[in-house]
């Protein structure tokens, strides 16, 4: 099976410092991946430097989405070929409910209008399976919202608008355990054969409730160390101190 995500010896800066030095990633359809990490690792930079974000710069390397070089595609591009980032911090957006918001995205990235009964009885069933309020949708996005609504309502949005590629990064920072165990839910309802998520954290509380086929050590800018699920167990026992990227 062909690679959905492919990433060749990547390195990238944040201004003049470097930060991914070599870092090469295959994902295929079907699977989930988890990238953990110290502190300062590059894990978000990472997520960043694949939607393009221009406060990152790609020094070296090639970022491939189905075969096809993304390098120099612009983030909206990118999210339109079916790749979807949830963030540590999500925006607040006053002035655009949530229900307008999920439709906007969901026309722009389908190039088709949405058939509004139909897709507000998509969204309100999501709502209530993700045990959200279902005031939160009208309301300004994500203005007053709790960390785990945040979070909720990302994941919402994955749901909604059905990407080939998630790429959550943090999502279960700051999250008690019910909202862990919903954002899990959410990772579970929208996971088939046909698209893949990547889960950025530095702890293992998600794990509890996921199954990843790919654990990865990120250190220094590059993945050092890949293994199956036992591998968040031993990081969960001993933290990162054991692991120490190798000079090339």
């Amino acid at each position: 099976m062909s690679n959905l995500l492919e990433i060749k010896d990547l390195y990238a800066n944040v201004g003049e410092k470097e930060i991914l030095k070599g870092l090469n990633l295959k994902v295929k359809k079907g699977e989930i991946h988890v990238i953990m990490g110290p502190n300062g690792a590059g894990k978000s930079t990472l997520a960043n430097v694949i939607f393009n974000n221009p406060v990152y710069t790609k020094k070296s390397g090639v970022i491939e989405f189905e075969g096809e070089n993304i390098n120099n595609c612009t983030t909206d591009k990118i999210a339109k070929k079916g790749v979807f980032m949830s963030f540590q911090s999500p925006e607040e957006i006053p002035g655009i409910s949530g229900m307008n918001f999920l439709k906007t995205a969901k026309s722009k990235i389908t190039e088709k209008p949405v058939k509004i009964f139909e897709f507000k009885k998509q969204v309100m069933e999501y709502v209530d399976e993700l045990n959200m309020n279902p005031k939160l949708v009208d309301r300004n996005l994500n203005v007053g919202f709790s960390g785990g609504e945040k979070k909720k309502n990302e994941i919402l949005q994955m749901l909604v608008l059905n990407p080939k590629l998630v790429i959550l990064d943090e999502t279960d920072s700051g999250l008690d355990v019910d909202a862990i165990r919903t954002v899990s839910k959410g990772i579970e309802m929208y996971k088939n054969n046909d698209n893949s998520v990547i889960i950025i954290t530095h702890n293992t509380k998600i794990l509890q409730y996921l199954k990843p086929d790919f654990v990865h050590v990120l250190v220094d800018g590059k993945i050092i160390k890949t293994g199956d699920s036992s591998l968040a167990k031993v990081i969960e026992e001993n933290g990162f101190k054991d692991f120490k990227r190798k000079e090339d």
